[in-house]
């Protein structure tokens, strides 16, 4: 009493949990004695041997108890308490296990810790028969390198052999015995090795009997299936068979392979210890054996050909022993897609699983028991081929040569002992009561090797109803056999007729993987894997062989096993649905059945009524804790009974007919119990504050709320959906939605039963419940499951006849089954947060669940209440409209059947009705009614001003009504629904409760603006069309998307219902099959501003639009170049026509025309110039040349005169050749053929001197368009973005506002597609959003400003300055590249480029008016330094020849370097055409002298021998001058002169001559040492030297362009007569002749 005194003292700090009861084996009626001498520390696990035990106390210290005969100290062997293992303090231990006679430990870091009995290696250590301290063991993956130490979760040990489940999942095994499914055949094995045969297999849990092991294997996810072979890899028999009856086909795919499995007992042992002590004799037996066994192995083949005969009627034992040898073993119903007929094994497989339940359905005798469709199981078939695919190595060849004469021996065996079974089936009687669960008990295991003639036999010595139960459990565990033989013969052949019928549906009642419920709870989807000895069928694969290698269990597939413990001698599986099965040694009535065989596994019958959560298996004894009506678990016994006092005989031991329960109630909450051999202890929790009770309590509903689901789902679902006449495709698809959604929700909430079952053995934080941590698991799965379902029963209720309205009902409650669990959960973490403390953070984590849990089922509930109200509604609605407006998720919120809404204005004798649907209001009249989407609908109250009626006026995209109600209240109420439905339908998450209270407050009323969809039904423009985007008060606004039903459709900005800003419109186009297509701007509905049509005929028109018309300037691409007649003009449009001046290029004709257009056509001044080099200027009228005109060839034929039509010459003119000589008369005939002339011919040049020959040259372009005359629209266009009618005409500031607006929406349109801009981009943009301030005087500062301003502007297209830049450059490109690089046009192209300046220079004037006029100057704010002086004349250099020193503002100094560099290519090469001629003159020169050196070239162009460099420094060596030196001399000159022609505008031309000249004067002044002035006469051959050297190809294309386009007021200054200079010398070289 003391001890139990100061135990409970002691235990105050441990809450009393974890205390240790221990009972003695075999005398149910006493009542446990608490373990002696234990103090009050909490135990989470102890484990039990044959005469000793090991505890695991909550902060990881281990303590053994009982005899210890490894100990060193003798007081240690037998201690009178229990004693700590020093070696493992300080390693926290989480787990520990218990052998026979040896012990094993695993620490938090996953190390193994071994101590005890070690005769059979079973600690890892080698030679040492104890090993008294605990002793950690090295565990390595020899496949890794470097080699890792495995980290191991979970230990299991027998009596010599122990297994360790690593943290990959994977078995290490060591210790003696074929029960460590090893490949060797060395014993003991002291070093862990991996158990191959389950490698790359996910173990969830490993098990060991005394001489047996056990795995809980998950299942292969499906689309991991290896293919199968064919052949067995060891006997080549196929894997499966097919034998064809006269009425039937057999399909058997269980092929047994007779090697490598049928190790004797005997020969095991005999094994065993030859390979502790070798001995020649049995090697030399081994060799004998050899020849018999190959003897032996021709029975099997030969008798498999005998099959087709046997008859299956037949009883006879050897038949049927032919029979079992020929089918086999190993594949599953997963081969059959390898099989050659693929097709007729489906139908084959449809038509037995269909039998098979109709057959059932009419067995009157039997409850409706579970029938899954047989293709429904295949899914879960997935185990690999039992044994092993890898060729098994020398040790199963010596074990089955050794073995050799005992084959056929063992055969013969089971055939008799066959004989015995097949009587104890045909005598049994059936038990209805106990198959009425949800799994019957049958022959449960039959589908496995040996047992298969058992299987045979009774099927066909035997009529009674036991077949049911066979037939059943095959569909039941997804069979690996798909035919019974005995019993299609035994069918009607109206069954058969109707099981023929070929059905499409099959549901998957089985969740396929999901993964984050898989990896946060325990999977259901396991299988068992047994090995080791058999002798008492402890494997469960019907025999009583033994089996080296782990092989499945099948008939436990798809059972949902959870748990596994072994005993002495028989095996143990608890299920998820709170069953066990067991089997294995039944002498004492151990496995809780006294069913027959007991080889295979059966369920254990413990308590009808009540699950079990938990197993224990002693020696021979096993203990279950079930569940209890008042949640407190109860424990029952199972198994050897010792006789009482009064029995005199010892060995009369007795075991239980039933488990009975022991009385444990007065203990407190059993969470765990162990079993050993002669005692077994229990670990109890006394409950404080009700938390252990309710944590028992939310255990124990969730596992019986799994079984009643799973009951529910086989015999109510799947016999439900198998039937034929259900209803409608769509309403049998419905209810199968329902059930795949309430089996994955079953699934789940199975998951979370065995997750509690083993949180309850654990510590039991609270804060570690898995529906606390992932509650949104839960809340999600239950929201999925159900919300969106009752739509569909409703649909399944309404379709349904009358007389199925009460299956109907029925279903309707099971299907709303989980809603109540939901309010359970509530309550129980409500209890559970009652027993901390309110501030704790675990109450308040409690607190919260709880209330979501309930939110939801609070929400749940009132959706089932809203779904039964409509479903009344429907059933009094008038029957015509029911059909168009009735759909499963439609809901009613309210109706004006109370005549409290009418209509305002409505006629006298109108019936209007309004009904509210949660997704629409409906007007219904007599006959007609009308459907308004929710999501398009706005609703506002009327003013009190507007007459003080009770109305609400309602907005809908294409109408617009009041409605008049009769109280101010009714008002309210309609107002307050509307604008609640209307807000959910927008929000679309009426499917959710608020879980944080944040989202639950109600939006007052909807926004005025939203997105939403619409069929248009009236409206004459867009009847029919659906828009999908934003809209406001009724209307389209905002972006959106419009279809027509004909295809056309529109994307982009809508404003007050209208097309309105940028979008992209398609219009198929029928009969070319393609579509026209624009991209752009849109004003008021229609195109206006800039766009891109691209039409169906393949032109395209890049420009501006106007009441979807072409109007203002644009481009016009017809055709491919590859195409019939390529095209492009570039000009300006009127009301869809070209007019204005344009540039037409007709590609394939090779004509260029620039000129002006009226109507479509050529009218008025213009330019052609053709491939062939002609040039025309002249009149044109309808498309052709006609009056006076100039015709111009290549070769400088002139014509001046009259035409009639293109190229043909009519009338009066004067033709003059290439010399001068001309001819004056009358003309007609066509340009290129022959011309009539009547006239006089001249011959001036006898007479005139040579220069007035180009005079004619004068007179071209007098008909040509004149410059300022062009490309005006593009101009205007831009004054119009600036916000000016007429050009300069307008206000600043507007202007400065219009470029920002334009600025803004154009980085936005580009903001979506952000490719668009780079990021230098970006940061132009925002650096233009600053406007250039300018106040007092304008400064130099000031213009730089501006000039870099523009700069920018006109690097981005978005800004109206950049646009009118970046068209002006097409334009240009447009009209002088191809057919328009003629040499004539050279002059053209210059006034083009001079008028661009002075029009762009009067833009950039109105946005800066403080800038000076063209010419004027700006004063300097600093004087220029004034050290540098000038070449020619003594005074300081000073930039213009103005008076006072300044600068000169000018449109060219200000605008060229942004325009001509982007000109600058088709500029360029008119020179270069042009001066064609004379460049080439002047390069054979250049040529030619410079073949010369540097001192004879000096001497020869007469430069003063004082300027002649004497040496040079070369990398900073001084070298003489030699006469052979060339390329020399003023090197740097030349450089820097060569540079010209990477410059562009004529300034930096002239700054490069500048630069060129100081490189001279450098170089002179060094070799002179001393201050000079140069005269021109000295400069100029020095420069000439320096121009012949720069070898420029292009050079006079470079002066002609510098003259034409360079300042005027530089022409005077000092970089004017460089220029001079420069251009001198160019003509001097021409005219230079070498003596």
């Amino acid at each position: 009493m003391d001890a139990k005194k100061r135990s409970s003292i002691e235990a105050e700090g441990s809450k009393e949990r974890g205390l240790v009861h221990v009972w003695q084996a075999g005398s149910c009626s006493v009542t446990p004695e608490r373990l002696p001498g234990w103090g009050g520390k909490t135990v989470l696990q102890a484990a039990l041997g044959v005469k000793h035990g090991v505890l695991l106390t909550e902060d990881g210290e281990v303590y053994s108890f009982g005899t210890l005969p490894w100990r060193s100290e003798p007081a240690e062997v037998c201690p009178s308490s229990p004693i700590l293992e020093n070696a493992l303090v300080g390693q926290f231990v989480v787990t520990v296990a218990t052998g026979s006679f040896h012990n094993g430990a695993v620490t938090e870091s996953g190390v193994v810790y071994m101590w005890g009995e070690n005769s059979a290696g079973q600690c890892a250590i080698a030679n040492q028969q104890y090993v008294p301290e605990p002793n950690p063991v090295s565990i390595s993956d020899s496949e890794t390198s470097p080699l890792l130490a495995v980290r191991i979760l979970q230990l299991a040990c027998g009596e010599e052999h122990t297994l360790a489940l690593s943290i990959s999942r994977e078995i290490w095994a060591w210790g003696t015995g074929c029960q460590l499914g090893l490949i060797t055949t060395i014993f003991p094995v002291t070093k862990p090795q991996k158990v191959e045969h389950l490698a790359g297999r996910v173990v969830l849990q490993v098990a060991c009997g005394a001489f047996h092991s056990l795995a809980l294997v998950q299942c292969l996810p499906s689309q991991d299936l290896k293919p199968v072979p064919e052949r067995c890899n060891q006997c080549s028999q196929l894997l499966i068979t097919m034998t064809d009856k006269e009425d039937h086909v057999i399909i058997s795919d269980s092929h047994c392979c007779p090697l490598g499995v049928t190790l004797s007992e005997s020969q095991a042992e005999n094994q065993a210890n030859t390979a502790i002590s070798p001995s020649t004799e049995t090697v030399d037996s081994r060799g004998d054996v050899f020849e018999n066994t190959l003897v032996e192995n021709d029975l099997p083949i030969a008798t498999e050909l005998n099959v087709g005969n046997v008859q299956t009627t037949s009883g006879d034992a050897i038949s049927s022993q032919q029979d079992v040898m020929g089918t086999s073993e190993i594949s599953s119903a997963r081969n059959i897609p390898s099989y050659p007929d693929t097709q007729a094994v489906d139908e084959y497989v449809q038509k037995v699983s269909d039998r098979s339940i109709r057959e059932n359905s009419e067995n009157s005798e039997k409850p409706m028991a579970s029938q899954p469709l047989v293709k429904e199981a295949i899914p879960n078939l997935h185990s690999p081929p039992t044994t092993s695919t890898s060729a098994l190595n020398s040790l199963v060849v010596s074990c089955a040569s050794a073995v050799g004469v005992r084959v056929a021996a063992t055969y013969e065996a089971g055939a008799l002992s066959l004989k015995k079974v097949m009587n104890f089936y045909s005598t049994a009687p059936c038990e209805p009561g106990a198959q009425a669960g949800s799994s019957s008990i049958g022959p449960e295991g039959l589908k496995d090797s040996r047992e298969e003639q058992v299987k045979q036999e009774s099927m066909q010595g035997k009529k009674s109803s036991s077949l049911v139960d066979i037939r059943e459990e095959e569909s039941e565990g997804g069979s690996r056999r798909l035919s019974l033989p005995g019993l299609l013969s035994q069918v009607s052949p109206r069954l058969l007729r109707k099981a023929a019928r070929v059905k499409t549906r099959t549901v998957v009642l089985t969740p396929t993987y999901s993964g984050e419920a898989d990896a946060l709870l325990p999977s259901l989807r396991t299988e068992v894997w047994t090995w080791g000895k058999g002798k008492e069928g402890q494997l469960g694969h019907g025999d009583v062989l033994p089996r080296l290698q782990p092989l499945c269990v099948k008939c436990l597939d798809g059972k949902e096993v959870i748990h596994l413990e072994a005993g002495g001698y028989h095996s143990l599986a608890l299920t998820a649905k709170s069953q066990v099965y067991s089997w294995g040694s039944n002498t004492f009535g151990q496995l809780g059945h006294s069913d027959f065989p007991t080889t295979v596994p059966r369920l254990a019958k413990v308590n009808g009524k009540n699950g079990v959560w938990s197993v224990a298996a002693g020696q021979d004894y096993s203990l279950f804790l079930v569940d209890t009506e008042d949640f407190q678990p109860g424990l029952y016994y199972s198994g050897r009974q010792d006789p009482t006092e009064g029995d005199n005989l010892p060995e009369n031991h007795s075991g239980t007919k039933t488990p009975v329960l022991l009385s444990c109630s007065k203990l407190g909450y059993i969470s765990r119990v162990t079993a050993g051999k002669d005692s077994y202890l229990a670990l109890v929790d006394k409950n404080i504050m009700g938390y252990i009770a309710s944590l028992h309590e939310l255990a124990t509903t969730e596992r019986r709320f799994y079984s009643k689901l799973s009951d529910i789902k086989s015999q109510i679902l799947r016999p439900l959906l198998s039937l034929e006449n259900l209803g409608t495709a769509s309403t049998v698809q419905l209810l199968q939605e329902v059930a795949s959604r309430f089996s994955k929700l079953c699934y789940l909430i199975g998951q979370h039963g065995a997750s509690l079952s083993s949180f309850l053995q654990g510590i039991k934080e609270a804060r570690s419940l898995v529906i606390l941590k992932h509650a949104s698991l839960f809340l999600d799965s239950y929201t999925d499951d159900f919300l969106n379902k009752n739509q569909e029963l409703l649909q399944d209720l309404s379709e349904v006849n009358d007389e199925n309205t009460q299956l109907m009902e029925i279903l309707n409650t099971l299907f709303f089954l989980p809603i109540r669990q939901l309010h359970n959960y509530a309550k129980v973490l409500l209890k559970l947060a009652t027993c901390f403390e309110v501030t704790s953070p675990e109450y308040q984590k409690l607190q919260d669940s709880s209330s979501c849990y309930e939110s939801l089922a609070v929400h749940l509930g009132r959706k089932r209440k809203e779904a039964e109200y409509t479903l009344g509604f429907w059933k009094t609605f008038p029957g015509k409209m029911t059909d168009s407006l009735r759909k499963p998720e439609r809901r009613l919120l309210c109706e004006s059947s109370n005549r409290a809404l009418s209509l305002q204005h409505a006629g006298r004798f109108s019936v209007n009705w309004f009904i509210l649907f949660n997704d629409a209001l409906v007007h219904a009249q007599f006959s007609t009614h009308h459907v308004f989407p929710l999501a398009t609908l706005w609703a506002e109250p009327l003013s009190e001003e507007a007459g003080g009626v009770n109305g609400l006026k309602i907005t809908t995209p294409e109408e617009q009504f009041t409605l008049i109600s009769s109280t101010p209240q009714e008002k309210t109420k309609w107002l307050r629904a509307v604008s609640q439905a209307v807000d959910q339908a927008l929000r679309g998450t009426s499917d959710l409760p608020p879980y944080s209270s944040g989202s639950s407050i109600q939006r007052q009323e909807p926004p005025i603006s939203r997105s939403a969809k619409y069929t248009f039904y009236k409206d004459a423009r867009l009847k029919d069309a659906t828009y999908d985007g934003r809209w406001l008060s009724g209307k389209p606004h905002g972006r959106g998307v419009l279809k027509w039903p004909d295809g056309k459709m529109y994307s982009g900005m809508f404003r007050n219902g209208l097309e309105d800003g940028y979008g992209e419109y398609r219009i198929p186009n029928k009969a070319l099959n393609k579509e026209d297509h624009y991209v752009g701007h849109w004003k008021e509905g229609k195109m206006c501003g800039q766009g891109v049509f691209s039409y169906a005929s393949g032109e395209v028109f890049e420009g501006c639009f106007q009441d979807n018309m072409r109007h203002g300037h644009g481009l016009l691409r017809s055709g491919k170049l590859t195409s019939s007649s390529p095209s492009m003009f570039i000009g300006q449009w009127v009301m869809d026509k070209k007019a204005g001046y344009g540039v037409f290029d007709d590609i394939t004709r090779g004509e260029k025309y620039m000129g002006m257009w009226q109507d479509d056509v050529c009218q008025g001044n213009g330019v052609v110039v053709t491939q062939f080099g002609l040039y025309y200027e002249g009149n044109f009228h309808l498309n052709k040349m006609m009056g006076n005109g100039v015709l111009l060839s290549e070769d400088d034929t002139i014509y001046e005169g009259e035409f009639s039509d293109d190229w043909t010459l009519n009338g009066k003119g004067t033709l003059t050749m290439p010399n001068g000589d001309y001819i004056e008369g009358y003309f007609s005939g066509e340009w290129g053929s022959g011309i009539k002339i009547t006239g006089t011919y001249f011959k001036p040049s006898l007479y005139e001197s040579d220069k007035d020959r180009p005079k004619v040259f004068r007179k071209l372009g007098n008909l040509a368009v004149p410059a300022d005359e062009k490309w005006k629209a593009v101009f205007d266009e831009c004054w119009r973005q600036l916000g000016c009618e007429n050009p300069g005409q307008g206000d600043v500031w507007k202007a400065w506002d219009n470029i920002a607006v334009a600025l803004t929406t154009s980085r936005r349109q580009h903001r979506d597609s952000p490719e668009i801009l780079s990021r230098s981009q970006t940061q132009t943009l925002e650096s233009l959003e600053f406007i250039p301030q300018h106040v007092g005087a304008f400064s130099v500062e000031k213009y730089d400003d501006i000039k870099k301003y523009l700069i920018k502007a006109c690097d981005t297209p978005l800004h109206p300055l950049g646009r009118l830049v970046e068209t002006l450059v097409a334009v240009y490109r447009m009209t002088y590249v191809g057919v328009g690089a003629n040499r004539r046009l050279l002059q053209e192209a210059v006034k083009e480029i001079k008028s661009y300046l002075k029009r762009l220079f009067q833009l950039v004037r109105f946005l800066f008016p403080e800038l000076p006029e063209e010419g004027s100057t700006i004063p300097l704010s600093a004087p220029l330094p004034t050290e540098r002086k000038s070449f020619c004349t003594g005074r300081s250099d000073s930039r213009s020849e103005s008076p006072e020193p300044g600068y000169v503002v000018t449109s060219s100094g200000l605008l060229l370097p942004v325009l001509l560099p982007r000109l600058y290519p088709p500029l360029f090469m008119l020179y270069a055409l042009d001066n064609d001629r004379e460049e080439d003159i002047y390069w054979e020169c250049v040529l030619r002298l410079n073949k010369q050196p540097d001192v004879a070239l000096l001497g020869f162009l007469g430069v003063q021998r004082k300027f002649w460099p004497v040496s040079l420094s070369i990398l900073g060596e001084s070298k003489k001058i030699l006469p052979t030196t060339k390329d020399a001399c003023f090197a740097s000159a030349i450089e820097c002169l060569q540079q010209i022609s990477t410059t562009f505008t004529p300034s930096d031309k002239l700054k490069v001559i500048q630069q060129t000249f100081e490189e001279i004067s450098q170089s002179v002044l060094a070799s002179l040492q001393e201050d000079f002035l140069w005269s021109m006469d000295d400069l100029f051959p020095v420069f000439l030297y320096v121009v012949l050297r720069a070898r420029i190809r292009n050079l006079g294309s470079e002066v002609h362009l510098i003259e034409d386009l360079m300042d005027p007021y530089l022409q005077h200054g000092e970089q004017g007569i460089m220029f001079t200079t420069l251009k001198a010398c160019y003509y001097q070289i021409q005219r230079e002749k070498l003596n």
